[in-house]
């Protein structure tokens, strides 16, 4: 059955698609990063009596990263929570109706975080914001990640919307 959709959005969803799966893919790894982080602040402490420092918030970084770069990877797997007490039974159509309404909403929230989360990382950038800490590293670039991972998860999201439309028309993408 032919979709309907303009071969432009059949190419976005292509390509948006496969950029998340493989980032997400890779970020799957990430969770050994954070282990080897947190396992050498455990050595360190009790090995050498010398705790490090930039461990935990290093591993808190690596989380954040994991976390949001892993996310529109989830999003396309349908990882996602949903309360399901009713969408269970639902037809095919209909619970692409009600994904169409709801990712809507997600756009405009994940617009808004973009927005803010540049504005952040730019206020970051320009005034060379440190966390404080007594390791004291810059924070714009776990900003940076932030708004790379809120911008892959608004054209993931975008891409959800595309694939309910398509399937709202009868046809999948």
């Amino acid at each position: 059955m032919k979709d309907h959709l303009h071969p432009v959005f059949r190419g976005y969803v292509r390509v948006v698609d496969s950029v998340n799966y493989v980032l997400g893919r890779i970020m799957m790894f990430g969770i050994f990063v954070m282990i080897g982080i947190l396992l050498w602040s455990t050595i360190s402490k009790t090995a050498f009596v010398v705790p490090a420092f930039w461990t935990l918030e290093m591993a808190q970084f690596a989380l954040a990263t994991y976390y949001l770069l892993g996310g529109p990877y989830s999003m396309q797997l349908g990882a996602n929570i949903r309360m399901d007490l009713f969408y269970s039974n639902w037809s095919p159509r209909r619970k692409a109706w009600f994904d169409a309404v709801t990712v809507l909403f997600l756009i405009f929230y994940l617009g808004v975080l973009l927005w803010g989360g540049i504005d952040s990382a730019s206020y970051s950038y320009d005034y060379n914001q440190t966390s404080m800490s007594l390791w004291n590293p810059l924070i714009w670039p776990i900003k940076a990640v932030m708004c790379v991972g809120f911008f892959l998860m608004l054209l993931q999201a975008i891409s959800e919307l595309l694939k309910d439309i398509a399937r709202i028309r009868g046809a999948d993408i």
